[in-house]
C-alpha cells in the first residue's frame, strides 16, 4: 500500500479522489468505484501498489499496437482493479475485484518488475495492461521512471478515462497508448461502463497532441455499438482530430461476463472495416481469421509492409527509418521501429 497521488481532503475524514472522472468522494473505511483506492483516516491510500496478479513476456501485436515495434516482445505486467464497470469486461475477474477480495498477491517493487522485464535480451520494454493501469497509477508511474532510465519503452493499455493533470504527469514517461474506445455515444458509456466519453475523447487528443504513439481499438457488440452511422461518425472525428493515419482495429466481440448477446457477425465487421478504410489509412480486424484485414498496406502505392498471421509478425517492406521499400511513404512514426 502506498498514499494515493490526487486526492482533496474534505470536511471531516471525507476525500475526493482527482484520479479520474468519476471524483469519487470517499468516506473513512470507504473505497471509489474502482474498488482500490481507499480512505484510511482521511488519507486515500492505494491499496494496489506492488500488487502484481499476471505477468507474461508477449507480441506487441496482442496488447494490440500494430505500428509499434512491430514483432517485438514486451513484458506485460497487471494488477486488479478498474474505473470503469463495462458490462462485457474480458477480464473481469481481475478488473471487477479489488485486494480485499481477491487471493492474498504477495509485495512487489518497481525495481523487482524492471528487473524482471531486463531479463530478456530481446524485451524492448514493459506494458502496464490486463487490469486498468490507470487505477494502478502511483506504481506503474514509479515503474515506468525507472524503466525508462534502463532504458525500455513504456507501453500503457487503456480505457482513457482519466482527469488532465494525472495524465500530463504521466506523459513524459510513457511512450506508446493502446486506447478503447469503446464506442461514440455518451448513451453506451452510461448504460454499458457507468462512465462518460468525452473525458475518454479528451484524453485521446491530450495524447496525441503530446506526440506520443496512440493506436485506438473498438469492440463492436451485437445490436449495442454497431451502427454503421455511429460508427462513420467515430470514424470521421479519429481522422480530423488525431489524424487519418491513426491506428484502428475493429475487433470482434464474444459473450463475456454480464453481456450475452451473440457474438459480432463477421460480415458486420467487414462492413464496419469497409467504412473506416475509406477515412483511415491503417485500419485492421481482430479477433477473426477472415485473411483480410491483418496486414499493413502502403497507402501509396498498395505494397503489403508488414505480414501477420496470428501474433505471428513479419516486416516485409519497411526500410531502416520505417518507410515503405517500395516508395517511401511514411508508415511508422518516429522511434516506433
Amino acid at each position: 500500500m502506498k498514499e494515493a497521488l490526487f486526492y482533496k481532503r474534505l470536511y471531516g475524514e471525507d476525500v475526493k479522489c482527482t484520479l479520474c472522472p468519476h471524483d469519487c468522494v470517499i468516506k473513512e473505511g470507504r473505497r471509489g468505484i474502482c474498488r482500490v483506492r481507499k480512505n484510511e483516516g482521511g488519507k486515500l491510500i492505494s491499496e494496489n501498489y506492488g500488487k502484481i496478479c499476471s505477468t507474461h513476456f508477449d507480441p506487441i501485436e496482442k496488447k494490440p499496437l500494430y505500428h509499434y515495434f512491430p514483432g517485438k516482445i514486451i513484458f506485460s505486467v497487471g494488477s486488479l482493479g478498474c474505473n470503469l464497470h463495462c458490462k462485457f469486461c474480458q477480464n473481469w475477474e481481475i478488473s471487477q475485484t479489488g485486494v480485499k477480495d481477491y487471493i492474498p498477491l504477495p509485495d512487489s517493487f518497481p525495481d523487482k518488475i524492471v528487473g524482471m522485464a531486463l531479463q530478456r535480451k530481446d524485451n524492448f520494454g514493459i506494458a502496464y495492461t490486463y487490469n486498468e493501469p490507470i487505477v494502478w497509477y502511483e506504481f506503474m508511474l514509479d515503474t515506468a521512471k525507472l524503466a525508462q532510465k534502463k532504458g525500455l519503452k513504456n507501453v500503457m493499455v487503456t480505457n482513457g478515462f482519466i482527469n488532465p493533470e494525472p495524465l500530463k504527469e504521466l506523459l513524459p514517461f510513457i511512450d506508446a497508448f493502446s486506447v478503447d474506445l469503446k464506442a461514440f455515444t455518451d448513451e453506451f458509456y452510461k448504460n454499458y461502463t457507468l462512465s462518460r466519453i468525452n473525458p475518454v475523447l479528451e484524453s485521446i487528443k491530450i495524447i496525441k497532441d503530446a506526440g506520443k504513439h496512440i493506436e485506438l481499438t473498438n469492440l463492436v457488440i451485437t445490436e449495442t455499438n454497431d451502427d454503421a452511422r455511429e460508427f462513420m461518425r467515430m470514424t470521421d472525428w479519429i481522422a480530423g482530430e488525431i489524424g487519418d493515419d491513426t491506428v484502428l482495429h475493429i475487433s470482434r466481440y464474444f459473450p463475456m461476463y454480464k453481456m450475452n448477446k451473440p457474438a459480432t457477425d463477421v460480415s458486420k465487421l467487414m462492413n464496419l472495416y469497409e467504412i473506416a478504410k475509406q477515412r483511415l489509412k491503417f485500419v485492421f480486424v481482430g479477433n477473426v481469421r477472415t485473411g483480410e484485414g491483418q496486414d499493413t498496406v502502403c497507402p501509396n502505392c498498395g505494397k503489403t509492409v508488414i505480414s501477420r498471421m496470428g501474433y505471428s509478425t513479419e516486416v516485409t517492406g519497411l526500410d531502416r527509418k520505417g518507410r515503405c521499400a517500395g516508395c517511401g511513404e511514411k508508415i511508422l512514426g518516429d522511434d516506433c521501429f
